[in-house]
């Protein structure tokens, strides 16, 4: 029989964050762009690789984003945003969208989703979300959004992060 749980509280962390951002980055994940369009009409997006599905019924994904994004207040107050998981060919993409101080769609391809949302050419897949719910955790937000549309390119190999580096899916 397990016993009943007393402590209500984690215990404090026996690594420094150095440490903690090398172990998380042991995790492989694929690499996003997140993308929106604001009621002025301008474009925003950001290189992101906390993304994940959520629910099948209904189609729910979850990104984060750290509180003091420059880019927080247009997610936060939009109602729409896109997804764009990278291919391995846009490992380029992946540095201009992360850059601070630039114009980060100059000479990007993309098309316009159904709400405005950019839809970033060559992406492996593509998910056009409702901006459906926001939790407030640590120093980040994490968005749930409700996928509306999606697309993806049958075959195509993504662009891949681990350990700090970029890595091209292949096959075993």
């Amino acid at each position: 029989m397990l016993s009943p749980v007393r402590q209500r509280q984690a215990h404090p962390p026996n690594f420094s964050l150095p440490e903690f951002r090398s172990a998380l980055g042991m995790f492989a994940t694929g690499v996003t762009i997140v993308t929106a369009r604001t009621a002025q009409g301008s474009l925003v997006g950001l290189t992101a690789n906390s993304f994940n599905s959520v629910s099948m019924s209904p189609p729910l994904v979850l990104w984060s984003l750290a509180r003091t994004a420059g880019s927080m207040a247009a997610f936060s107050a939009g109602s729409h945003y896109a997804i764009n998981i990278l291919s391995a060919s846009q490992q380029d993409l992946a540095r201009q969208f992360a850059a601070q101080g630039v114009d980060r769609f100059a000479n990007v391809e993309f098309t316009h989703g159904t709400e405005g949302a950019p839809l970033i050419q060559g992406a492996v897949a593509t998910f056009e979300c409702f901006n459906r719910s926001q939790y407030q955790e640590g120093d980040h937000v994490i968005f749930v959004g409700e996928v509306e549309r999606c697309a993806f390119q049958p075959g195509a190999s993504p662009l891949l992060y681990h350990g700090g580096k970029f890595y091209a899916e292949h096959p075993l």
